[in-house]
């Protein structure tokens, strides 16, 4: 019982984050929503007894890239008077956009099952180990494509950060 109401508890808190994130004004404000959306997240992998995955989790999101997105978004220095406008085409196109993203999600939970939460037994699904097996066999290519998104992205943030010679 209790760890219904811990799961509970956390789902709503990375709701409830994750909203902020997007309705979130002042971009500062959403990077730090972001970081208490990923300890929650966190928590969860506390409750699947994979420790390792939470720690690692808490280290890689929560400091190293979200310490860079605080970073990317300082040195853009996002203001509302620079922010140029958007035209009503660019709009359009964004939330239609959005709304086939919505589509695809119901989507995908309209094949999923939910059910009651029931707590994993022990196992070492968490552990170094076989984290560490399953990482660098089934899941190496995605593992390496994930590194260059990464370096990718902060070229695009030195780039759009650099000021025009004029």
């Amino acid at each position: 019982m209790t760890s219904e109401i811990i799961f509970y508890f956390l789902a709503a808190v990375s709701v409830i984050t994750a909203l902020m994130v997007v309705f979130s004004k002042n971009p500062i404000y959403s990077v730090m929503w972001l970081i208490a959306c990923f300890f929650s997240i966190a928590g969860h992998y506390v409750m699947l007894n994979a420790q390792f995955l939470a720690i690692v989790h808490i280290i890689v999101y929560a400091g190293a890239i979200m310490v860079l997105m605080l970073f990317t978004v300082m040195l853009l220095n996002l203001n509302r008077e620079s922010e140029p406008h958007k035209s009503l085409l660019t709009k359009g196109i964004a939330t239609v956009t959005g709304g086939m993203l919505f589509l695809v999600l119901l989507a995908a939970m309209r094949s999923t099952q939910l059910g009651a939460y029931a707590s994993p037994e022990a196992s070492d699904a968490g552990f170094v180990q076989k984290v560490g097996m399953v990482l660098f066999t089934d899941y190496l290519l995605p593992f390496e494509m994930t590194s260059v998104l990464f370096i990718s992205a902060m070229i695009g943030a030195v780039v759009l950060a650099k000021k025009e010679k004029h």
